[in-house]
This record gives structure tokens, sequence and C-alpha cells, in this order.
């Protein structure tokens, strides 16, 4: 034993005690045989699941126990002459009823007929699994006469399972009951090792059924995949024919708009579809954990859910494969066609910024036409306000002829305008 000072002193995960306690939850039930035991899965919302506890403790009430404590995922308690095992998954809960009684079990009333109907009729959900299983304690298989009554004449397959120590039948069909049916027949297993075969047997039926619900999801959205990709087909097609900005631009709305409703399918489907493959490996490990032996006559359990279950999975599988193709498709279609519209788009701009060009080019011209006209003007102007210079300075004995005192002045004026005007200008382009 180690001495005190060896205790845990370190600081330790928050999770570290729940992680433990993970692998000691939802633990295999004590079976006492012969028995009776009704099984019900409760697929809900997350509104229904804030009801689910109260409606749990209106049960425990009635039979003076406690109910379970907030927040608890699983609840295992006696209830009068039965037991009750709720436990709470991450998309439905299940509701398990175990009654010990003294004779074949195959002849017994179910497990729930110690259950108020009224509050059965009311338990928050809608039951994806119900079914009922008699586990007998005898050697050998159980009397065909007595299979046949238990099971309404309907079909069977069966297997010897638990190394060849217990017999399991099934019709895998709803009886006139509404619930599902399982024969369990063994001896001389101990309370433990009946309850592991137990759990078996119901989760294979449950994640079975869980397994399938992506199945009428599949079907339904099938004819809208179809026509989404013929719907490509025939953008892609016109794809090759469209030359004009006005024909890209409108098949890349319609691109657009086809995406947008592929991945609302993807978005509602993801979820689905993942659930349904990792329900299949549960039923496939629960299958392999039963170690199957054939019973002459009669079709294997881990054959019949294989032959009738993989199909189911594998259109699952095939639907969501073709959306996500057709995303993929689309992408690469609308990657396309952009560029398409960015080369043309590219085009137009090296023709915008020729015809800049040229206009510049003439605006250049202008302008310089313009600076010699305002050179011209300009000296002009100032020649004839020099006019009124000359006649000042004639009056007062200017020596020099106006003639010759005009050619001089004029190419010098025109010099300095053009000076300044050149000026201004380059002080413009400067700043």
């Amino acid at each position: 034993m180690p001495a005190v000072n060896d205790a845990l002193t370190l600081e330790v995960h928050p999770w570290r005690e729940a992680l433990y306690e993970e692998l000691h939850s939802r633990p295999s039930p004590l079976v006492e045989t012969p028995c009776t035991i009704s099984h019900i899965a409760m697929q809900m919302s997350p509104e229904e699941r804030d009801s689910e506890r109260a409606h749990l403790a209106k049960l425990c009430y009635r039979f003076e126990v406690n109910p379970p404590p907030a927040g608890a995922s699983c609840f295992y308690q006696t209830l009068g002459d039965f037991e009750l095992r709720w436990e709470r998954h991450t998309e439905f809960s299940t509701y398990t009823f175990i009654r010990r009684v003294g004779v074949n079990p195959l002849r017994e009333p179910s497990a729930l007929s110690h259950i108020p109907m009224e509050w059965l009729a009311t338990v928050p959900g809608r039951a994806t699994t119900a079914l009922h299983l008699a586990f007998n304690a005898a050697e050998g298989p159980p009397e065909p006469s007595e299979l046949d009554r238990y099971f309404e004449k309907q079909s069977l397959r069966g297997s010897i399972v638990r190394q060849g120590t217990a017999y399991l039948y099934s019709s895998f069909r709803l009886h006139s009951d509404g619930f599902g049916r399982i024969a369990l027949q063994a001896r001389d297993l101990t309370p433990l090792q009946a309850g592991r075969l137990v759990q078996r047997v119901l989760e294979i039926e449950t994640y079975r059924l869980m397994a399938l619900l992506a199945l009428p999801v599949a079907r339904k959205i099938t004819p809208d995949v179809g026509a989404m990709e013929r719907e490509l087909a025939r953008v892609n097609e016109a794809l090759t024919r469209a030359d004009e900005e006005t024909n890209q631009h409108a098949l890349l709305d319609e691109l657009s708009d086809l995406a947008a409703r592929v991945e609302r399918l993807r978005s509602d489907t993801t979820y689905r579809f993942a659930a349904t493959n990792a329900y299949f490996d549960l039923v496939r490990e629960r299958n392999r954990e039963l170690t199957e032996e054939k019973i002459p006559g009669l079709q294997p359990i881990h054959v019949f859910i294989k032959r009738r279950l993989a199909p189911g999975i594998r259109t699952c599988n095939a639907v969501r494969d073709r959306l996500e193709d057709l995303s993929r498709r689309i992408s690469q279609t609308s990657s396309l066609l952009r560029a398409r519209v960015e080369l043309s788009i590219q085009g137009q701009n090296r023709e915008l910024l020729a015809s800049m060009n040229r206009r510049s080019e003439t605006q250049l011209r202008l302008q310089q036409a313009v600076e010699g006209l305002s050179v011209v003007a300009i000296t002009y102007y100032l020649m004839g306000l020099l006019s009124y210079l000359w006649e000042g300075f004639a009056w007062v004995g200017w020596p020099w002829s106006k003639k010759l005192s005009f050619a001089v002045a004029v190419p010098i004026i025109m010099l300095v305008a053009w000076r300044i005007i050149h000026g201004v200008k380059r002080r413009v382009h400067v700043e």
C-alpha cells in the first residue's frame, strides 16, 4: 500500500476524473434468466431533451424512488418487480425494462406490462427501436412451435452465439403489437455474461435502425442531385459556346445558384450520412463480438444484416459521394468561367487604355497648338499695349520709328510669353 506522502500532488487536468469514469459509464446489466426485456430507443430534438428528465421523474415518483440527478446521462434503478435502465446518447435515448419471470418467457407478457400506459404513450421523442426480448434459461434450442407462436409464424434468422453457449433468433420484422421480437436461450450464464450478451443484441438492433435513418433522406434527394448534375452538364456545354461577356456572366449567375443549392443539401445531410457510417461500424463490431455459428436451416444473423443493411449503407454513401463530386465539379467550372471573364475584362481594359493613350496624344497635340496660339495672342495684345506706349514716347521725341520698334519688340515679347507659359506648365507637371 502506498504511503500517504506518495499521493498525487501534481496539478491535474480538470477532465481527468471524468475521463476515468467514461470507461465505466453505461455498464452491462446484470440479467438473471429467465426474463423478459423491452427496449425502446427514442430519437428527439434538443427541445424534447429538456423535458425528458422531467418525464422520467414522473415514473420514479410513481414507484417512490429518487429520479436521476440533473445532468445525468444514464440512470439504473429497480422499480417494483422490474429494472429500468435509461441511457442518453448523442441523438437518441434508450429505455430498457428488465423483468424476471419464473416460467418460459416466450409465453410471458412483456416487461412493459407493469408500466403505466399513459406514461409510456407520452415519452418525448419518436421511437426508432421498439422490441421485446425473451431470454430463457434452458439447454438446446427452443421448440419450433414456441418460436412460431412467439414470432407469429414469421420467417426467422438465427445463430448459435457466444462460443456455442446460446441460441439467438429474430425475424427482423414488426409484429402485431408494433414491436420487433428477439428470442435468446442459454443455460449456465452468469448474470454478467447474460447482461453482456443482451447488451450486444440490443445495440445491434438499435444501431441497425439508426444507421438506416439516412436511407429515406438519400432516396428523397436523389432526384434533386440528378437534376443538378444535368444542369451542370448543360452549363458546361453552354460554356464552350459562350463568347460574349453577357453570356458568361449569365452562366456564372447560374453556377452560383447551383452551388448554393448543392451546399444547402450538403449541410442538411452531412451529419446524417456521417452518423450512418458510424452506426454501421458499430453494428459490424457487435456482430463480430457475437461469434456466431450456423443453425442448420436458418440464415445467420450477421449474414442477413450484411446482405440487407450493406446495400442501404452503400446507397447513402453513393449519394453522399455524388454530392461531394458535384460540389467539386461546380467549383472547377466556376473557376474556369471566372478565368474567362477575367481574361475578357483584361482585354477590354487593354482596349480602354489604348483608347486613353490615343486621346492623351491628341490632347497633347491640341495643348501644344493652344500653347502656340496663346503665345501669338499674348504677343498681339502686348503689342497693342506697346502701341499706346510708343505714341506716348513719340510725343516726347522718341527717336526710333514705329515699324522698327515693333519689329524689334515682337520676337522679344513672343520669347518672354513662351518662357512664362512653359515655366507654368513645368511647375504644374512637377506638382
